[in-house]
Order: C-alpha cells, then sequence, then structure tokens
C-alpha cells in the first residue's frame, strides 16, 4: 500500500493563532471546572472519565453526520483515531494525575510542557535539519516563561515514579500534536478526528476506574464556584463541553494550520489561561512573577513563529 503524502500548509494565518489561543483558552477553563468538583468529592479520575465520557457523547451526533455515507474513512484512519484517543485523551491525562501523586501539581505540568521540546527533536530527526538558532532561543525562553507561571522554584520535590510519568505525559502531548496536525487526502475532519478519538479515549478511562487503578469517586452534592453553591452539572458540563469537546476540535483544526510544532508552543498559553482564569472565578491572584512568564511565553511563541520560514510538513 502506497503511503499517502501529507498536504503542504499554507503559511500560519491570524485566524490559525486565534484558534489555537481558543483552544488553549477553552482547555484553561479545566482547572476552575476541575476543582470545583474536587472539592464536591469528586477523585481526578472520576472527573477525567466524566469528562471525556460526556465529551465523547456531546460529538457522537455531529461526529456521525459528518461520516454518514463516509465510513470507508474511519476504518482508514482507525489507526490515527486510537493513537489520538490513547494518547492525546487519555494518556496525557492517566499520566499527569499518577505524577501529580508524587510530585507538585507546577512540576507535573512543567514536564508536561516539554512537549514542545520534545517536537523541536522530533522534526530534527524527521528532516535532519538542526534547529535555527531562533527555534531554539524560543524554545527555552518559553520553558523558561512557563516555569515562572508554575512557580516550581519554590518547594520542588522530585521523586522517579513522578518523573517518569510527567515525561510520558509530555510524550503523549507531543503525540497529540502530532497527529491532529497530520493531514493527507482521506484525513478525518477535525471534527470527526476529535469525536471519534472521544470515543477510543474513554475506553482506558473507564477500565482504569473498574480496575482500581485510581481512587474513583463521584457525588451529586452542590459545589463551590466562582463564590456560590452550585449543581454539580453545571462544573460537570463546563469541564467536559467547553474544556474538552470544544477545546480538543478547535485544538485540531488549530494544529493542522499551524503545524505541530508552532501549535504546541502556543499550547503553553494554556497555562497562562488557567491562572487568569483562577483570578476570575477563584479569586487566586496570580504572582508577579506569574505574569512574567507570561510575557516570556508569548516572546518564545513569537521567536519561534519568527524562525518558521517555509511552512512546517510533518
Amino acid at each position: 500500500m502506497v503511503e499517502q503524502a501529507p498536504v503542504r500548509r499554507t503559511p500560519p494565518t491570524r485566524l490559525a493563532f486565534a484558534l489555537a489561543l481558543v483552544s488553549a483558552a477553552a482547555f484553561g477553563t479545566s482547572g476552575p471546572f476541575g476543582k470545583a468538583l474536587f472539592e464536591g468529592g469528586w477523585t481526578p479520575a472520576a472527573a477525567v472519565t466524566a469528562r471525556i465520557g460526556i465529551a465523547a457523547l456531546v460529538l457522537a451526533v455531529p461526529t456521525y453526520l459528518e461520516l454518514r455515507g463516509r465510513w470507508h474513512l474511519l476504518r482508514k484512519n482507525l489507526g490515527i483515531v486510537l493513537l489520538y484517543g490513547m494518547t492525546g485523551v487519555a494518556g496525557c491525562q492517566l499520566f499527569y494525575f499518577v505524577a501529580v501523586e508524587h510530585l507538585s501539581v507546577g512540576v507535573a505540568l512543567l514536564l508536561e510542557y516539554l512537549s514542545p521540546v520534545l517536537l523541536v527533536g522530533y522534526t530534527w530527526l524527521l528532516t535532519r535539519r538542526a534547529p535555527s538558532r531562533l527555534t531554539l532561543a524560543g524554545a527555552a525562553t518559553a520553558i523558561a516563561g512557563l516555569a515562572l507561571v508554575l512557580n516550581v522554584f519554590g518547594d520542588v520535590q522530585l521523586d522517579t515514579v513522578g518523573v517518569a510519568c510527567g515525561l510520558a505525559a509530555a510524550f503523549c502531548s507531543a503525540a497529540y500534536f502530532v497527529v491532529a496536525s497530520h493531514t493527507h487526502e482521506d484525513s478525518l475532519s477535525p471534527l470527526a478526528l476529535a469525536g471519534a478519538g472521544m470515543a477510543a479515549g474513554v475506553l482506558p478511562l473507564v477500565a482504569v476506574g473498574a480496575l482500581g487503578l485510581l481512587p474513583f469517586r463521584a457525588s451529586t452534592d452542590d459545589v463551590p464556584f466562582a463564590g456560590h453553591e452550585v449543581s454539580f452539572v453545571i462544573p460537570l458540563l463546563g469541564i467536559a463541553v467547553i474544556a474538552a469537546a470544544f477545546a480538543y476540535v478547535t485544538g485540531v483544526v488549530s494544529a493542522r494550520m499551524l503545524g505541530s510544532r508552532l501549535a504546541s508552543f502556543v499550547a503553553l498559553s494554556e497555562v497562562l489561561f488557567a491562572v487568569l482564569f483562577a483570578w476570575w472565578l477563584l479569586g487566586e491572584l496570580p504572582l508577579p512573577v506569574q505574569l512574567a512568564g507570561g510575557v516570556l511565553i508569548v516572546a518564545g511563541v513569537l521567536l519561534v513563529k519568527a524562525s518558521e520560514d517555509s511552512p512546517l510538513v510533518e
């Protein structure tokens, strides 16, 4: 069977960057929504499983309508769908939550968001061309900014299992961007890929809960959110519809427009959005060092963008 050649991308546009930022902002809402559920008695594994399961249901009908009469596309892209679901949907979150059990949240997130650096190395191996100085400078600047936003320098505790799971989450995140950005003539649409990937990703999450590999508890009690006691349904729908279904679909669209490497750097803004949403919804005031980190992340993205002298083809 002859492998189909990737479709050459046009240069990134303002729309592509806008969609990438919208996706990052949507992912960034998962913090406040998730914290409300956790304070209401939910465990992370239960919240993540419900998040992905509901998102899969939300996208089920649009995905069916998108694929109706074209089911051969799903068969041709089954491997891509499974990889997307196992890495970008299930793998990232499961490895991250295991890492959090052994590390501080900031260090775990810093390890997971090493994915842009991994993608720089992946592109280097794929093309056999060393990254430009601008790309390397952008990577270093963005990662430094990420460390400041996450404020990891105060109390850094390392653990072998935690570091291993954090790096596994980074590899899963990198795989997500590669899979999401890959296109050919018989590619699934972003909606179909996200919808089918959600369905594939929820299966290992359910298995983890059924086997008792992680604590799995949920509650129907009211939860604290944005200064009020609200039904658990509100943050649950928020984390599923906004921070999953919408975030993943727009993420695939922007990744295909920007390419995996640039999209992964723009996605670093998720942590900055998370800080801002925590400030707005939870009253958690960001520190000056976190705001300075946000500036460095933006500067790093701009440096990587400046190094893109031709459309990225993966």
